[in-house]
């Protein structure tokens, strides 16, 4: 059976797209499956300052941040992933001669989301409860159309939003969506690539890179600041959801997954047993 590998391309401007396809044209070309799931942060800061709409992050009473996500900033995150990071990634794969599908989680229900009806933040020190954010959390993956996808010979390229049980659009994270294709396509290794070599001891010096992170199976993750938050908890999911390994690696760099998967980077481990499934933990 050849090897089932998901990569999710972080959104921060200094990953460069172009070296990322590059390399999963190469991996692509031989025997490995190859999933691609992206953000697009800059894409979506960008478009949602020439549209004046507010960007705002939500901090979770564990510290954990994530993006605030009303009814203008849904139709922002939509219209950058869809419209201005999908079209980017999957042209630069034609380009290299690999054949791509883009398509967002609401494309024949492939990610399905429970709607999160209020959420607890943190505002000037105090909790308070946020009802008005249009964000949802992954229940549900068409592993089936990834399959027939793959099967075919093709890449297929992800990005939020998802379906509601409503039947309506949500955000969702999409390290947290890479986690979900991973683990329902028993992945033999997710990569996530972000804008630093790894997970580091002190964040101010890049060449603190942790070998291995040891993730608690419930709980706060032991790293929070910069975004590794989520990534921690996606990487959680993942693994408790049957996938082999994860791998949190630098996307600024050539060759960037190649390098992950001959050990660049940190490999993520969960500490406790827990059972298993998609969505465990926080």
């Amino acid at each position: 059976m050849p090897e089932t590998i998901v990569v999710k391309c972080g959104g921060n401007a200094a990953v460069d797209p172009r070296l990322v396809c590059r390399d999963i044209a190469e991996l692509a070309r031989g025997p490995a499956r190859v999933v691609l799931v992206h953000g697009g942060s800059a894409d979506i800061d960008h478009l949602a300052a020439r549209m004046s709409v507010a960007s705002r992050r939500l901090v979770a009473p564990d510290g954990v941040s994530a993006r605030y996500t009303d009814s203008e900033m849904l139709e922002v995150v939509h219209l950058a992933l869809a419209g201005r990071a999908k079209p980017r990634l999957v042209a630069e794969l034609m380009r290299l001669s690999v054949p791509a599908v883009g398509l967002t989680g609401l494309d024949s229900g492939l990610l399905r989301a429970r709607r999160k009806s209020a959420h607890r933040a943190l505002v000037d020190g105090r909790k308070v409860v946020v009802r008005d954010d249009h964000s949802g959390r992954i229940t549900d993956v068409n592993a089936g159309l990834l399959e027939a996808l793959l099967d075919a010979g093709q890449v297929p390229v992800i990005s939020p939003p998802a379906l509601a049980e409503d039947g309506e659009p949500v955000n969702t994270d999409a390290d947290r969506a890479a986690a979900a294709v991973a683990a329902a396509l028993s992945a033999d290794t997710l990569v996530l690539l972000t804008g630093a070599p790894g997970v580091l001891e002190d964040p101010a010096d890049e060449t603190s890179v942790q070998p291995v992170c040891a993730v608690p199976a419930k709980g706060s993750p032991p790293v929070r600041g910069g975004g590794m938050g989520l990534k921690l908890v996606a990487s959680r999911e993942a693994l408790l959801g049957g996938v082999g390994r994860v791998l949190i690696a630098d996307g600024r760099r050539s060759s960037p997954v190649r390098a992950a998967l001959a050990g660049s980077g940190t490999r993520v481990v969960v500490t406790e047993p827990a059972l298993a499934g998609v969505g465990a933990g926080r």
